[in-house]
């Protein structure tokens, strides 16, 4: 058995199913203006952008969490990326970057953030794989 044409095939097949269009990105601190009470976002640096699986996870056991003054539950996503996916030299991806769903057949998905947990690496996975939360 050849594993590298069985790896092809794998990635091949993993790829077809990735219909979503995400942005993965870092964002800067937000300011806070204390007269007006507003906080300005802080610019987006973004580092992926093209097409990807973004699928729910875990959803039924989803945890509630207190975020400032309100209670948010955060449920699981898996953001599927191609295998052969680059990244700029000496870069990481680290919890806390973001993924925007920008495109999806599934039209309640676009506008969606989801914050990056996690990353699985290896050499004979069928696409780069991240795990994120959806804190809203």
């Amino acid at each position: 058995m050849n594993i590298d044409g069985v790896l092809a095939a794998g990635r091949e097949a993993a790829e077809s199913r990735m219909r979503d269009t995400v942005r993965l990105y870092t964002q800067d601190p937000g300011t806070f203006d204390r007269a007006s009470g507003t906080t300005t976002p802080g610019e987006k640096h973004p580092f992926y952008e093209g097409k990807a699986r973004v699928k729910p996870i875990a959803q039924a056991s989803g945890e509630d969490v207190q975020a400032s003054d309100r209670e948010v539950r955060l449920l699981e996503y898996q953001v599927s990326l191609p295998a052969a996916t680059q990244l700029p030299t000496d870069f990481r991806v680290l919890p806390g970057m973001q993924a925007e769903v920008l495109g999806s057949p599934d039209l309640r998905m676009v506008g969606l953030v989801l914050w990056v947990t996690g990353a699985q690496f290896g050499d004979q996975a069928t696409a780069w794989r991240l795990t994120a939360e959806d804190r809203s």
